[in-house]
């Protein structure tokens, strides 16, 4: 398949992450974690809106309210209010570790929020996996994560997938789409061959998932069934981080890149490290699923 990959936002993000279309509005939110930032990216008239908030923020995804939305921030969970930035804390469960920060997160058929955690300091097995529900509940749901990382659910809600990125596997977690409840750990994709590691994740209508390489310059399609690699896009960034479908059509490929961690001379290889980009697919994505249901 010959992809056509677009510079969209030429953002010079340090960490840009966590793209969500948003498709009542056909907006993109995605943050710049390392920078405090929630972007909001307009295709129509190709304007990315930036909201600086208080402290690092890893996902964001609106409310079917149509209220702001549900954010995981540095510390915790928080509501946002989209137009001025203001937020108001609901819980942080990892208080007591000050060098866990949280990480990614989506939303899941019910409007349940669910994030990841990682350390700071590069430990291993200190991350852990949360739920928010929509009645404010958290629930822990998986402990001894590294960087809980890229989330997706297939198509019929059985199964949950989620990326631990330095243990460079995708697991695959019986999912009782009512209750929330998983269990059942396999361990589905290795991408020890691959280059760079995986990190966030999502899913097409064919039930395939396409995975963020960091470090490796692309993002690439894998059957969740055999665990073969079926395809790829390069990218022009070393640290590709995210990418969700979006589009009236559901069929651009948006993907996040950042320039964390990378040397002057790898800065000079890859200008557009940080860039935001849009690659028109053969095949589409799946609406996304708002906080609250």
């Amino acid at each position: 398949m010959v992809h056509h990959l677009k510079l969209a936002v030429d953002a010079n993000a340090a960490l840009g992450e966590g793209p969500f279309w948003d498709h009542k509005e056909n907006v993109l939110y995605w943050v710049d974690i390392n920078n405090k930032k929630i972007c909001m990216y307009n295709p129509a008239d190709n304007e990315n809106k930036e909201l600086e908030l208080p402290e690092k923020v890893s996902a964001v995804i609106p409310a079917n309210s149509g209220k702001g939305a549900i954010a995981a921030l540095e510390n915790g969970f928080h509501y946002v209010d989209l137009t001025n930035g203001e937020i108001q804390p609901i819980f942080d469960p990892e208080e007591h570790l000050s060098n866990n920060r949280f990480n990614d997160g989506k939303c899941d058929a019910q409007g349940r929020f669910w994030a990841g955690t990682m350390s700071t300091k590069d430990e291993m097995e200190q991350g852990a996996l949360y739920c928010l529900d929509k009645d404010g509940t958290i629930t822990k749901k998986l402990d001894k994560l590294s960087i809980s990382n890229g989330l997706a659910w297939s198509l019929d809600n059985k199964y949950l997938y989620l990326i631990d990125t330095p243990v460079q596997k995708v697991y695959r977690f019986d999912y009782e789409v009512h209750s929330g409840n998983i269990d059942n750990s396999v361990a589905i994709i290795d991408f020890s061959n691959e280059e760079g590691f995986p990190d966030g994740m999502t899913i097409d209508e064919e039930g395939m998932l396409w995975i963020a390489h960091w470090g490796g310059a692309r993002v690439s399609r894998w059957n969740p069934h055999s665990g073969e690699k079926i395809d790829e896009i390069k990218v022009p960034a070393q640290n590709v981080t995210s990418c969700v479908f979006g589009g009236e059509e559901l069929n651009e490929l948006y993907i996040t890149t950042a320039q964390e961690g990378m040397t002057s001379e790898e800065l000079e290889k890859y200008p557009l490290s940080g860039a935001l980009f849009t690659c028109k697919m053969d095949i589409k994505g799946l609406p996304g699923n708002y906080y609250g249901g």
